[in-house]
């Protein structure tokens, strides 16, 4: 499946990024309610399933609140133009937009977005608390680095061992690990050409790939 996360917190469920099989990721792991969405950024592995946020809507008073770079509200708008025309109002997730411009406090979480690169495409990752989400980036600059240290768990793009122009590979994210020392990192927007197993044993013990389900607490 595409990659994607649901952050928990008390009643609240936060989903980062939304990908063309959210549908079947949300039943598939019983994600009962989504309160608002988070993007990275505005490619269509990461947006394209935005429009099954509508079953959320269903029973709430007020639409779901979702946070981007302005790149990606623009990109939104016209993708999911319809979501915002009100003769369809009874068919369309009812979305309110939010640039995100610092710090956000979502249900009394906070929320600390992070620039890092994809590519040549500035995009964000997210820290809650001592919890990392940096999906989809080839470079984080030094600022970003100094505020990603100090965390129980990293999850981190590492796409392939082969070099690739937007994505670390394996290598380089292990540097990334060496440089900021997480406790537990779970590797993620993995390449099918990576045997599960066959990569575990060659990580470090604190380093492992994610997968499709897993469940992280973090306190």
């Amino acid at each position: 499946m595409r990659c994607s996360i649901v952050v928990g917190y008390f009643e609240h469920s936060i989903l980062v990024d939304a990908g063309p099989d959210l549908r079947t990721q949300a039943l598939r792991n019983d994600v009962r309610n989504v309160d608002a969405v988070l993007f990275t950024h505005g490619h269509a592995d990461h947006l394209h399933g935005l429009d099954d946020v509508r079953a959320y809507c269903f029973g709430r008073d007020e639409p779901i609140p979702v946070y981007a770079d302005r790149s990606t509200l623009d990109r939104i708008t016209r993708v999911f133009d319809y979501a915002f025309d009100s003769a369809w109002a009874e068919a369309v997730p009812r979305l309110s937009l939010n640039l995100i411009e610092g710090d956000l406090e979502l249900f009394g979480l906070q929320v600390r977005p992070i620039p890092v690169i994809h590519g040549r495409l500035p995009v964000l990752a997210f820290r809650f608390g001592r919890f990392a989400y940096v999906t989809d980036c080839s470079e984080i600059p030094q600022e970003s680095m100094d505020q990603l240290r100090g965390l129980d768990v990293l999850v981190l793009g590492a796409l392939r061992h082969k070099e690739h122009p937007t994505h670390f590979t394996i290598e380089q994210a292990l540097d990334v690990v060496e440089e900021l020392k997480p406790r537990h990192t779970y590797f993620t927007h993995i390449a099918h050409e990576l045997d599960h197993d066959e990569t575990n044993d060659y990580l470090p013990d604190d380093v492992e790939l994610a997968y499709d389900g897993l469940v992280i607490d973090v306190a």
